[in-house]
């Protein structure tokens, strides 16, 4: 059985995110997107909440499962069997930063390979970071998040 991890920080998760994981799903027999957890970093949704989301946003892909890990990504992976993990690129600076994280990974784990899925067009020109600087004015999500997201912002009263 294929087993491979679509790792991030998903704050929040976007509807490029679930392009990646619908198409990396097709590719493996079971995969794991797990939200990272950064104890340096602030993210705007709690764990908790981006798994919420995410879980809601994929409920309809019955092999892809959400998790969350606060350690290294190559140990988690050996964890949980996979043998590959994914990764979306949408440029060419996306693309310099996952080879090199691929090559740590391979350091800390030699059989673990690393997929990038390079963006969908559509999907090229945000981020999760983007997304957040437009929670935060106010602007309308419907175009960048899925629903399960939307939903959570406005939730938060962000919306």
């Amino acid at each position: 059985m294929s087993v491979a991890v679509f790792p991030g920080s998903f704050d929040p998760v976007t509807l490029g995110h679930v392009d990646i994981i619908r198409r990396a799903a097709a590719c493996f027999d079971r995969l794991v997107v797990c939200v990272m957890v950064n104890s340096e970093k602030k993210p705007m949704f709690t764990a908790q909440e981006r798994m919420r989301m995410l879980r809601a946003a994929v409920a309809d892909i019955p092999n892809v499962e959400v998790d969350s890990w606060d350690g290294l990504l190559a140990h988690y992976t050996a964890q949980r069997g996979a043998s590959v993990l994914v990764k979306g690129v949408r440029n060419a600076s996306d693309f310099d930063w996952e080879y090199q994280m691929a090559a740590i990974n391979r350091g800390l784990c030699p059989t673990l390979e690393t997929v990038l899925l390079p963006a969908r067009g559509d999907y090229q020109h945000f981020s999760s970071t983007m997304v957040r600087e437009m929670i935060r004015y106010g602007q309308p999500m419907e175009r960048y998040v899925p629903e399960a997201a939307a939903e959570e912002i406005k939730r938060k009263g962000w919306a």
